[in-house]
């Protein structure tokens, strides 16, 4: 393990946070609010970043570094992205902190916050900044930002994936990273533009498309969206938070000009498919809750994008919906966006592959093909492996929260595990009620929901290496 190289990438990328917490500053700043937690936050993770970034090391880069890498640097920039919220004395205690840092960074988007509105402008622009900076991947911002490595950055791009396969858009990685964060920018200034024409403050329109772009839902609001009223603000979130779970090499394909070859991308039209057919059986069941104006669709396609994206918005109350409906949300959770986007949960292409291999199976066939592509047997031991491993950490840690809270019901337990994994962030309004123990549980799941190799990707990679077939064809690529 080459150590010392691990430490320097993890020491760029903290001097990377230290620079974007100069942005909150800014904020606080311009609306003459206490700067304090966010200078002494600089000082400290740039003081250690640089000191990690000054370590002496060869490029000897492979991929159990990549794995043991995303797992240190995503620990340590939740950590010190945690102190503006410590030193602001908003928060009760720093493994509150902790748990609101994590979940900004894996754009889980839950909060141990029961009201936002108190808050200064600075920290809530943090913690929509931070799903921002989450939804592509940290380590790949550091690429983009502090190419160092050489070709041997594929493994960190492979460990921050969860998923069964990764490739790149194109042979560079650095190259890769800086077109990924080229299209991510241009949608969401365009998304600001959208919600600043539809009415929002612009201040306002930053955040949330912050939260929307990183698919994360942290909001300015208690209400979320549902605060605005405004069908034409719910709108442009709804498209927007299905634009970002779509695989960003589609629009890298689109900028190539190469439309046919992005539209018959089998990943988009399944996904496509899956959100037009849950807002139509949802739209039908709350029909009769809603006035017959089309609300009963707009709130279900809110909805829908909202939960399949993992981004976690409100445009109302959908517990008091039936509980169909409910139940279907729940699925869409597991279910997740597509891969190569900005959202979490299992992934589409995960739910591809086991459907080709059940099928395949059934058929009496030794090898799983649909829609025209093969996969290799460590692609479908991944698939499998990764499903199997999500539902059994998501009904042990819902069992071990509830043992340690019992008088919250075990659904609602398993309900907030849920949306821990899927990094979807909705609650049943329990997680600020959970003990200590059970928020670090929350924590660990939103790190295994969010960056999925960190439990079991390495001993699959390390005992498996892919050769020969694959899903996507050449120039396509899936980062998580």
């Amino acid at each position: 393990m080459n150590f010392r190289l691990v430490f320097k990438l993890t020491g760029k990328t903290l001097l990377v946070e230290a620079g974007a917490l100069l942005l909150p500053l800014l904020v606080c700043l311009f609306y003459r609010e206490n700067p304090l937690p966010f200078l002494l936050s600089i000082a400290m993770t740039g003081a250690v970043g640089l000191a990690l970034s000054l370590i002496p090391s060869n490029d000897h880069f492979f991929p159990r570094e990549g794995f043991f890498a995303v797992a240190l640097i995503w620990l340590l920039m939740s950590a010190f992205g945690a102190l503006p919220f410590f030193f602001s004395g908003f928060f009760p205690s720093y493994v509150d902190c902790f748990f609101e840092s994590v979940s900004g960074f894996t754009t889980t988007g839950a909060s141990i916050l029961t009201a936002v509105e108190p808050l200064p402008r600075g920290i809530l622009f943090w913690r929509s900044f931070m799903h921002w900076m989450g939804g592509m991947g940290v380590l790949i911002l550091t690429i983009a930002l502090l190419p160092s490595l050489g070709g041997r950055t594929l493994h960190v791009m492979r460990a921050e994936s969860p998923g069964p396969i990764v490739s790149k858009l194109v042979p560079k990685t650095s190259q890769s990273s800086k077109i990924l964060y080229g299209i991510y920018c241009a949608l969401t200034l365009l998304e600001v533009f959208c919600l600043r024409i539809a009415g929002m403050p612009w201040y306002d329109s930053l955040v949330h498309s912050f939260a929307t772009a990183g698919t994360g839902g942290f909001s300015t609001r208690n209400l979320s969206i549902a605060a605005y009223e405004s069908p034409a603000i719910e709108v442009i979130i709804t498209l927007f938070m299905l634009v970002f779970s779509i695989n960003f090499a589609l629009y890298f394909l689109l900028l190539c000009g190469k439309v046919h070859q992005a539209l018959r991308s089998d990943e988009l039209r399944f996904f496509l498919a899956v959100v037009a057919f849950s807002t139509l059986l949802i739209s039908i069941n709350i029909w009769p809750m809603y006035p017959a104006d089309g609300s009963a669709v707009r709130h279900a396609a809110f909805q829908v994008g909202s939960i399949i994206s993992t981004t976690g918005f409100a445009s109302t109350d959908f517990n008091l919906w039936p509980e169909f409906s409910r139940i279907l949300l729940v699925l869409l959770m597991f279910i997740g966006a597509c891969p190569g986007s900005t959202g979490g949960g299992i992934k589409t292409t995960t739910f591809t592959v086991l459907a080709a291999t059940i099928v395949c199976t059934i058929r009496g066939k030794s090898e799983a093909v649909i829609l025209r592509h093969r996969f290799s047997t460590p692609t479908v031991y991944k698939a499998f492996t990764l499903t199997f491993v999500s539902i059994l950490l998501v009904f042990i840690d819902a069992g071990v929260i509830s043992s340690l809270n019992p008088d919250i019901l075990y659904i609602d337990c398993l309900y907030e595990a849920t949306s821990a994994f899927g990094t979807v962030g909705l609650s049943a309004s329990v997680t600020p009620n959970l003990d200590p123990i059970s928020k670090l549980i929350l924590i660990f799941t939103m790190f295994v929901g969010r960056v999925g190799p960190l439990s079991f990707g390495l001993s699959i990679l390390m005992r498996h290496k892919e050769k020969g077939a694959s899903i996507y064809p050449e120039g396509r690529m899936i980062i998580g």
